[in-house]
């Protein structure tokens, strides 16, 4: 058995036995003792069975995924519990500490409190919030599919492309996907959008082609009048699993490249196209994976616009983010909007619109959802279509970005 499913199971169980502290103290019947404890023994069970025989960058089995889901929401729940019997053990012992120095008070019969009942309730009543998010995110959330809507204004953007309509998608993870039905309802809600272009921004696949292959008639139903364009990201390369051989993993790269053709998607290598109306053009460029840190840097904006005037209004698709922060804006051409994805939000956080947007994964990426605006230059990272790891989402839905482009002063 793998040693890191051996010390997750080691904190679950440490963490559902001290948990199980809050349960009992709340209710006093053996009945509902025995479930917590039922329901934590085959949620651990279910983890390790399906787990066990796992080798990471493999195609993920839908049940596999689920134990693993189901396993983190209930050590969630027990991690909150116990860190509350915790603190209140601490308060405890310090009260047994006063109690044998100074005597016990009035009415008191034991140097050590008990648990107070309120303590645990408040703590189960907390801790039944990530648990329960948790598991509607892997039930409802993940399909639960969000048409996003921007309109961005630029003084240079050509007459005829006012109103010029632009769809995003990025990071489908096809690998991950084991609901047919939602999956069309989402490709379907994309084409319904009716924009004029639509752009992919990476992540096909978890690891492997053939991740796709259940998949490829639905998305090659993507429609729209001036076409599909795509680029890679950093799991498009395969670089997350074990080959034979590299000659293996480059055929698999070479596969994903002719599917993606297949399927009727123009894919951009550090290359760009135009996009035309009458005499007026704006120019598309989509770039090879670029990511900070231990990410890939395949891609090469300079090979992209090769060809490309300074005065040409342009899109260009990048995968990661922080290619926008660190390249992208400081270059000497003016990269009007970008497209990316890449974070997926973390699959995890809260959105209020006009209130709050907030998610983990802010500590790692200053720009991880939304429209963003640096030196007169726009971003969008877009959340990601499909999901990855843990089985779902909670709060960062899967998004289709629709951007509509608006020259300043037309109506």
């Amino acid at each position: 058995m793998p040693r890191f499913i051996i010390v997750l199971s080691i904190l679950y169980i440490v963490f559902a036995f001290y948990g199980f502290q809050a349960f009992k103290t709340i209710f006093k019947t053996p009945i509902a003792n025995a479930i917590y404890g039922i329901l934590f023994l085959v949620a651990l069970v279910f983890f390790v069975i399906k787990v066990a025989g796992y080798t990471p960058g493999d195609a993920l089995q839908s049940s596999t995924a689920i134990a693993g889901g189901v396993f983190f929401a209930f050590m969630i729940l027990a991690l909150i519990l116990g860190v509350f019997m915790l603190i209140e053990d601490i308060v405890r012992l310090f009260a047994f500490g006063y109690n044998k120095i100074v005597g016990l008070s009035e009415g008191q019969n034991e140097y050590l409190p008990n648990r107070r009942k309120f303590v645990s309730a408040i703590a189960l009543g907390l801790a039944s919030l990530p648990f329960g998010a948790l598991l509607y995110g892997m039930y409802k959330g993940k399909y639960n599919y969000k048409v996003l809507k921007y309109q961005l204004e630029f003084d240079d953007l050509p007459e005829a492309f006012h109103g010029y309509q632009i769809t995003q998608i990025s990071d489908v993870h096809s690998g991950s996907f084991d609901d047919r039905n939602k999956v069309a309802y989402g490709i379907d809600l994309v084409n319904k959008q009716k924009s004029d272009v639509i752009l992919f921004t990476g992540d096909l696949v978890n690891n492997k082609t053939d991740e796709m292959l259940p998949w490829v008639d639905l998305f090659s139903k993507l429609e729209a009048k001036d076409g599909v364009y795509s680029i890679l990201g950093n799991h498009d390369y395969g670089d997350y699993t074990s080959w034979e051989t590299e000659a293996l993993k480059n055929q698999n790269l070479e596969d994903l490249k002719n599917l993606q053709k297949q399927m009727g998607f123009d894919l951009l290598l550090d290359e760009h196209r135009f996009l035309r109306k009458g005499d007026a053009r704006i120019a598309l460029l989509g770039v090879e994976n670029w990511g900070r840190g231990r990410f890939k840097k395949a891609g090469d904006l300079q090979k992209a616009k090769e060809g490309i005037s300074k005065e040409d209004f342009k899109i260009l698709m990048s995968h990661d983010p922080s290619h926008w922060e660190d390249v992208v804006i400081h270059d000497d051409h003016h990269f009007h909007l970008t497209l990316s994805g890449h974070t997926h939000g973390m699959q995890f956080g809260v959105e209020i619109p006009g209130w709050v947007k907030w998610s983990p994964v802010k500590w790692r990426y200053k720009y991880w959802a939304g429209v963003y605006e640096e030196l007169g230059q726009y971003i969008n990272v877009n959340r990601g279509f499909g999901f990855i790891g843990y089985p779902g989402r909670v709060g960062i839905w899967p998004e289709i970005s629709v951007i509509t482009l608006k020259k300043k002063g037309l109506t």
